[in-house]
């Protein structure tokens, strides 16, 4: 990679990190055996973005298989507070790293795995971030009313226009 190409990459990472800050729970997609796609909701683990991103699971669960078939997944962050949402597509592996497993360990997580951090069946995801797209909105409630009302009257789409930003963003 070329200090050129290098910089875009360290740029995109920096932007991902900033738009996902703040978002505890991603919507993970995952592809059955049947090619019918499943999304459930996935604590992102927290940690410096440096690419990649880290989930718990058990490694007897549908989703573990479903990665270890098809390792293409989808990512979903939504921030309705903030009118930001992100897609992140990637591919996903499932980890056994015991030490890497205790760097993220938080006891609430008991709730999810009983056992807690020595179970056996608890492994790690980690998805690298392949790109993403984005939107987001400026966060003024005024505004997207006044534009909203605006459509309404006029029988023209709401297409709210004030700073809003959407962007491809390729990591990989």
């Amino acid at each position: 990679m070329s200090i050129q190409e290098e910089s875009v990459h360290q740029d995109s990472v920096k932007k991902l990190a900033k738009l996902i800050h703040g978002i505890e729970i991603a919507m993970l997609t995952t592809e059955d055996q049947d090619g019918c796609l499943h999304s459930r909701p996935m604590a992102t683990q927290k940690k410096d973005f440096d690419g990649s991103l880290w989930f718990f699971c058990r490694e007897d669960s549908a989703k573990a298989g479903e990665i270890s078939a098809h390792k293409r997944v989808n990512l979903s962050y939504a921030s309705p507070a903030y009118d930001r949402y992100v897609s992140v597509a990637g591919t996903a592996e499932v980890v056994k790293d015991r030490a890497k497993i205790a760097e993220f360990w938080n006891p609430h997580y008991t709730a999810w795995f009983p056992e807690g951090e020595k179970d056996p069946q608890l492994v790690l995801i980690r998805v690298n971030v392949e790109s993403a797209q984005y939107w987001d909105l400026p966060h003024n409630p005024v505004i997207h009313l006044k534009g909203f009302l605006n459509a309404v009257k006029s029988g023209h789409s709401y297409r709210p226009k004030d700073s809003s930003e959407s962007e491809k963003i390729k990591i990989a």
